[in-house]
């Protein structure tokens, strides 16, 4: 395990999706001064670093990553001096923040590619640009469909690996990567501390742009993930940007195996961090649409394996904005929400690396119930169920409207419940995606009066990854791979080591782990009455979480 200690190794990162997390104009969307008026719930979790979703301006197709200007904010979330006074109060506070930023693409309204289709001052280069009306490649879009668009006031089409207003930036264009790094420069001079990049291994596509195999859900994958020039291209945005400054960075990177991670985030590595992707496929099938039930010892054997083998440093996450809620998919939504989100943070924050906690999973917020394709405000959800229609894959909405229900980004993005009020405290007008109707059960207010609450073990979990290092430097032993429902593992730094016992299962569980003989104090548990452990024989209640120090 490399122990180089820095700073954003012990971090927790907390993230806030801006326009669901507080408004505070009534306009129903999430804006800067309602995070402002809720950063104190953030530190107090004991975060010490935000991640802000997209802010800047955007026509919201895809809820600000199709960036129309990259210095500018977007109004709905109000102006930059209201950024401004965000980054100093997040300061204020001990806490840093970094910036989300998708430079993959950019919208068909930012002014380079208004010059794009003008064929002016050289910008025609900027983008993928090809003849015809016919798609250039057989490359689909993420958000279904072909990934090329037909411009008919160009007489040309253009590449978008993701909504048709996300047209995909030419990086082999030296002049593209010199405006990226002046803007990401724009944004580090004025006091950020650093990035999350947005599905940045795409950034390198191959010359001739081959067609994909057709039997892939995203076809053209194998072409345009970690593509030929990616790492150099990376190199050389690190040394032009965030290299002369004190920041953490962490890279979303489609399709990507723990060997090519490691290329990307070794000591010399151009990021600090990647978000892969293994674990968020456990429960995918060959298609979106086409699901398959996860079971345990997958997930083990995934996270196992970027825990030994990732040579550089890991990020934790079990959910984000692009991703369902985390008790319902790996745990109990219902009887044991309450148990089973607490072992889920048990999990986060005992394994090595930086944890990432996305707003209301400190909460055991739930997937929302969609009943309608109308409800739906994200495009992928959308684009998979219109593309199944169109081909005849499907009659309706309904009939798989439980896939939608338990796959959707939208899951992520309804607004934060904050109290039992008709719209859980996120706004006094009419909120842009439906509040889950669970909020007068699940909500902050809630959580803070009731001790025994998940957002209160969260802050346990946190106080106690600050007083032992061997959670975020220690060395990870897989003890039960092959159990179907309890997870175990050791972890050990410098003469410390500690077991960690998981059960996830709705029934009492009983192990034999070696380890377990030897245990000394109940450093966390999420049932107040945890047995003292004598031998090596374990009994687990229904989704219980310990976590013992190892004499």
């Amino acid at each position: 395990m490399d122990e180089q200690r820095t700073w954003w190794k012990e971090a927790v990162v907390y993230q806030i999706y801006p326009r669901s997390f507080n408004d505070s104009d009534g306009d129903g969307v999430g804006d800067l001064q309602g995070i402002i008026d809720r950063l104190d719930h953030v530190a107090s979790l004991g975060a010490d670093v935000i991640w802000l979703n997209p802010v800047y301006e955007s026509p919201q197709e895809d809820n600000g990553y199709d960036i129309s200007d990259y210095r500018a904010i977007h109004e709905e979330y109000g102006s930059m001096a209201d950024w401004e006074r965000l980054l100093e109060e997040v300061h204020d506070r001990d806490m840093r923040l970094i910036m989300d930023l998708a430079v993959n693409h950019s919208s068909t309204e930012h002014e380079w590619f208004k010059k794009s289709r003008r064929d002016e001052d050289g910008y025609r280069e900027y983008y993928y640009w090809r003849d015809g009306d016919v798609p250039a490649n057989n490359w689909k879009s993420g958000f279904g469909g072909s990934a090329w668009e037909y411009d008919e006031e160009v007489g040309m089409q253009y590449l978008h690996l993701f909504d048709d207003s996300q047209a995909d930036l030419n990086w082999d264009n030296p002049d593209v990567r010199e405006d990226v790094h002046d803007l990401m420069n724009f944004w580090l001079e004025k006091g950020i501390d650093g990035f999350r990049l947005d599905v940045i291994n795409l950034v390198s596509k191959p010359e001739g742009l081959p067609d994909g195999d057709p039997s892939q859900d995203w076809v053209g994958i194998e072409h345009f993930a970690d593509g030929p020039r990616a790492q150099e291209y990376l190199e050389e945005m690190a040394e032009a940007t965030y290299d002369d400054y004190d920041t953490m960075t962490v890279g979303e990177c489609i399709d990507i195996d723990v060997e090519t991670a490691s290329d990307y985030v070794s000591p010399d590595g151009p990021m600090d961090m990647v978000f892969h992707f293994e674990h968020m496929l456990v429960d995918m099938g060959d298609r979106w649409l086409t699901p398959s039930e996860w079971n345990l010892t997958d997930l083990k054997a995934i996270v196992s394996h970027w825990q030994t083998e990732l040579d550089g440093w890991n990020s934790l996450y079990l959910t984000n904005h692009d991703q369902p809620r985390i008790v319902s998919r790996f745990a109990d939504d219902g009887e044991y929400r309450r148990e089973s989100g607490k072992l889920l943070g048990t999990l986060l924050f005992t394994l090595s690396g930086t944890p990432y906690v996305y707003q209301g999973q400190e909460i055991g917020m739930t997937n929302y119930p969609w009943s309608s394709l109308d409800e739906l405000d994200d495009l992928q959800s959308i684009g998979k169920v219109e593309e199944a229609i169109e081909a005849g894959e499907i009659d309706s909405f309904e009939e798989v409207q439980q896939i939608v229900r338990d796959r959707s980004r939208d899951n992520a993005r309804t607004p934060m419940q904050w109290d039992d009020s008709e719209n859980a405290g996120f706004t006094d007008g009419d909120p842009w995606l439906s509040v889950n109707p669970n909020h007068d059960e699940v909500n902050v207010k809630q959580a803070e009066a009731d001790e025994d609450s998940i957002l209160h073990y969260y802050r346990d979990l946190v106080d106690l990854r600050e007083d032992h290092e061997v959670f975020v430097y220690g060395d990870y032993t897989h003890l039960l791979p092959d159990h179907e429902s309890v997870w175990a593992y050791r972890m050990e730094l410098d003469g410390e080591a500690v077991l960690v016992t998981l059960n996830f299962s709705d029934t009492e569980t009983s192990v034999t782990v070696d380890d377990a003989a030897r245990t000394n104090d109940l450093l966390v548990a999420n049932y107040d009455d945890a047995p003292t452990v004598t031998d090596a024989n374990l009994t687990l209640r229904p989704y219980e979480a310990r976590v013992h120090s190892l004499n």
